[in-house]
């Protein structure tokens, strides 16, 4: 018996180390596979991440919603019945052709990111109501709800947009503590039904409409919870002279709409800000990197020039480099860029160099307000000299007389 199980186990490491080796060998296989078509592949993935091309599927989003709304109106819907179908043809291979480009460059990693399965469901839904028609026949009761569904097209629209990629991530992340908060206002709505249904709810004077069973005295709380119309159900039961009604309703009130949609509100704002912060780091990262790669751009054309110049320095009469980097220097323009890496060139020099400028020129400006006011001053003095000189010469005058 111990030699039969001894060999049992024996059998399932074998197999098992078998099929680790397997996987390990298709998975180097996979990785060591190369695709032919790089360049191709590299100009279909240029042309879906340009700018221009999100600017056409966004026209096309918005256009197809537009027609959308066209189509609700029956009349517009009998005159334009050919434009219609055209355009929905238009619609559906750019969406399919969009589908395939996506595939093409990225056929594994497609699958993995969240927006592209919402595109793939959008494509499913924009083909339900064709299936419907070809199998079910034009008058299928159910037809209507798949056209009605055709108005989802309009979600393609996150896709482009990373604003509302950011909002709706803010809202995935706040799922699990919205669900609790939800959670304890269930409990306490549940709470406050059994106790109305048991107060008001009464079958000889109480309130049937309101608190006549416990889905009813739910439906009120939630009325309560919204704040809407209290005052009407707080009428009704002031009129059977319940003496905990107000107690009832403004506690209520205070624990479901002032604490508990206040929290629900605050969770969601404070996701909100941290998600629009990580945001904004990711924008700076890749202005950073896209510096970064300009910056590289400009070292690596510098270096082929020097290399260039390192050639050419065979065939000119220089006694060093140096004397041919003064020749080089001869022939830069002031449109060249240059690319320095010393203190002098850093941003927060730069910034307290432009503030210290800023202060020179304010005490400069001072300056020459003062000398002005000095001048005119001066001006002053000279215009009244003249008559201080006539006064003297009277003076002398009067003297020699006497």
């Amino acid at each position: 018996m111990s030699q039969t199980f001894h060999l049992q186990n024996r059998s399932r490491i074998v197999s098992g180390s078998l099929f680790d080796t397997t996987s390990n060998v298709l998975f180097v296989k996979f990785k060591r596979f190369k695709r032919k078509d790089t360049q191709c592949r590299a100009f279909v993935k240029r042309v879906t991440r340009s700018h221009l091309f999100k600017i056409i599927m966004i026209s096309t989003v918005s256009m197809n919603a537009f027609f959308v709304v066209l189509w609700t109106n029956y009349k517009i819907r009998f005159r334009l019945f050919r434009l219609f179908e055209i355009s929905e043809i238009v619609f559906v291979s750019t969406y399919g052709a969009e589908f395939f480009m996506k595939v093409y460059v990225d056929p594994i990693d497609y699958w993995k990111d969240g927006y592209n399965l919402l595109d793939v469901i959008m494509i499913i839904i924009i083909s339900i109501p064709y299936a419907l028609r070809k199998i079910k026949g034009k008058h299928y009761p159910f037809l209507n709800i798949a056209d009605g569904l055709q108005s989802l097209r309009i979600l393609k629209l996150i896709t482009y947009s990373r604003g509302i990629r950011t909002l709706i991530t803010a809202v995935g992340q706040t799922a699990y503590t919205v669900a609790s908060v939800l959670f304890l206002l269930f409990v306490l709505m549940f709470i406050f039904a059994i106790l109305g249904f048991c107060l008001f709810g009464g079958p000889e004077r109480g309130d049937l409409n309101n608190w006549g069973s416990l889905a009813m005295a739910f439906f009120t709380l939630f009325s309560l919870t919204t704040v809407d119309g209290w005052t009407d159900l707080q009428e009704q039961l002031d009129k059977r002279d319940f003496a905990l009604s107000r107690a009832f309703t403004i506690l209520f009130i205070l624990l479901a709409s002032f604490v508990f949609l206040s929290m629900f509100v605050g969770v969601m704002i404070i996701h909100t800000e941290d998600s629009i912060k990580k945001f904004e780091q990711e924008l700076k990262l890749e202005r950073q990197t896209t510096l970064m790669e300009e910056k590289q751009v400009i070292l690596k054309r510098q270096q082929e020039e020097v290399n260039r110049l390192m050639q050419t320095q065979k065939n000119v009469d220089c006694k060093s480099f140096s004397e041919l980097a003064q020749i080089f220097k001869k022939t830069l323009r002031h449109s060249d860029p240059m690319v320095l890496d010393d203190f002098g060139t850093s941003l927060p020099f730069i910034d307290v160099y432009f503030s210290t400028l800023d202060n020179q020129d304010t005490t400069i400006n001072k300056l020459q307000e003062l000398y002005y006011e000095i001048v005119h001053v001066l001006s002053l003095m000279l215009e009244d000299l003249p008559q201080k000189s006539q006064s003297s010469d009277k003076q002398s005058q009067s003297s020699e007389n006497l």
